[in-house]
């Protein structure tokens, strides 16, 4: 299960608790089922990359896929009677699919630390990044709610929904083939399948685009930082979904050598000595200025050579349409002199 979090770290950074629950369903989903560290990194804040849409189809074929009995993430078999018309979405993730797929004018509700896009945060909250109402969710109407699977939500909350007589999907994608195929999954269970194929093919393409362009390049020890803010330096954990979107980008990730605590020593840092530290709390006001600063940092390679850049973290941990402008960027600041193929946008469906 995830880690709970300290009250420590609740006290010191609340506008990045949210966040933090999102990046660590990526980091936790490809990890055990014990019990994680306690020690819990706060990621950063939202993205001003734009996201890419599917147009909708003038004859969409909503009737022609229902009933639908779809598994998810978690293996439970879950029926939808008719095309959805009232969804809800439980992460922020699911929210950026849903409407990168054109479902966005039948979802009614989402979390409160949904930020993107702008249609989706005026949209009502249901679930915060503790709780979930399902009071609310059901009073709404909802025909189909999708949550975030390995705790992200609360699985009661999710089983009350479904004794309730609610669908719900749970999600959570361990790895960059793990968000294709829960892209195609929303997609089937909103009557969409044809727009997310579209989708994920084109995302593959990008995907692709990027680790060939960087296939046989040095890889630089790569130090991805997620906070340092509370005194602890969090980055990420082995066998994670940031760890693989690192190496796809052309780097060496710096891990902290255990798949569920986010926190590495400062001297085993040092001993790793990373070529590049790349700063996924950038978002938050720290620089490179800031890090070249810190007390025993002085000896990196890194802040020798001056190989601090921020990225755009949301784009690079969250599982969304998102995430292939996410790898371009992580590309691109890892070899700045690297000629990326053009992106190519998905497009519409006719």
């Amino acid at each position: 299960m995830l880690p709970s979090l300290s009250s420590s770290t609740r006290a010191a950074t609340p506008a990045r608790l949210p966040a933090l629950l999102a990046a660590l369903v990526l980091i936790l989903a490809a990890c055990s089922g014990s019990a994680a560290s306690s020690s819990v990194p706060p990621t950063t804040g939202a993205s001003a990359a734009p996201i890419v849409t599917v147009a909708p189809s003038p004859s969409p074929s909503l009737v022609a896929s229902f009933p639908a009995s779809l598994t998810d993430d978690e293996g439970t078999a879950v029926t939808i009677p008719a095309a959805p018309q009232k969804i809800v979405s439980l992460t922020p993730a699911t929210t950026e699919i849903l409407f990168a797929l054109g479902a966005g004018p039948r979802v009614i509700a989402t979390t409160d630390f949904d930020d993107y896009p702008p249609a989706a945060v005026a949209l009502p909250d249901v679930a915060s990044f503790t709780a979930v109402d399902v009071e609310k969710i059901v009073g709404m109407g909802a025909d189909l709610v999708i949550a975030g699977g390995n705790f992200f939500n609360p699985p009661e909350a999710i089983n009350r929904l479904r004794s309730l007589g609610v669908p719900v999907l749970v999600v959570y994608a361990p790895n960059v083939a793990g968000v294709l195929k829960d892209i195609e999954l929303i997609g089937a269970a909103v009557g969409l399948g044809d727009e997310a194929a579209t989708m994920t093919a084109t995302m593959q393409d990008g995907f692709d685009a990027v680790s060939g362009a960087t296939a046989g390049l040095t890889k630089p020890k790569t130090f991805y930082e997620l906070d340092t803010s509370t005194g602890p330096i969090y980055t990420v954990a082995d066998g994670s979904f940031t760890k693989e979107m690192i190496e796809l980008a052309g780097g060496d990730p710096i891990t902290t050598g255990s798949t569920t605590d986010f926190a590495i020593p400062l001297e085993k840092l040092i001993a790793a000595d990373p070529e590049l530290i790349l700063l996924g709390d950038s978002a938050y006001g720290v620089t490179a200025e800031q890090v070249k600063a810190r007390s025993g940092w002085n000896v990196m390679t890194a802040v020798k050579t001056d190989a601090i850049r921020p990225v755009t973290d949301l784009i690079v941990t969250r599982p969304g349409p998102r995430l292939v402008a996410g790898l371009r960027e992580l590309a691109a600041a890892i070899h700045p002199d690297l000629a990326l193929p053009s992106a190519v946008p998905i497009p519409a469906v006719p």
